[in-house]
């Protein structure tokens, strides 16, 4: 597996017209949650919501604050829960975000490739 990077852009759902600009993060697909510099998401105005713990790779625990972005890149979009990263923490695209624009990950050609969504089907 190779790692790339995208620019994610982040935009308060409460007021969508507030967007951050575009913030370079490593595509993650071991990490659950999107991480993104809190001061970046503070800046307008995604708040907190409620804090987290998280086990790093190295099998330390953190906590961290989360909170909801309108998160988009290379032309998906999504809401979805977003971590707000302290200096030190990486910036990634976790999963969730992922799976939310629906697509999978080409390591190869670096790039995100639309898929299609399952769905349960109810018995009737």
């Amino acid at each position: 597996m190779s790692a790339f990077k995208v620019n994610v852009v982040a935009r308060n759902p409460k007021r969508e017209e507030l967007s951050t600009q575009p913030i370079p993060a490593l595509v993650d697909s071991g990490s659950e949650l999107t991480w993104l510099p809190a001061d970046v998401l503070t800046s307008v105005g995604i708040t907190p919501r409620r804090k987290r713990m998280f086990s790093t790779a190295t099998q330390q625990k953190v906590e961290r604050e989360v909170g909801y972005a309108i998160l988009s890149a290379e032309g998906y979009e999504t809401n979805d829960e977003v971590v707000f990263a302290e200096p030190g923490d990486m910036t990634l695209l976790g999963v969730r975000t992922l799976e939310g624009f629906g697509v999978m990950v080409d390591n190869i050609a670096h790039r995100f490739v639309a898929t299609t969504t399952l769905v349960a089907t109810a018995s009737l």
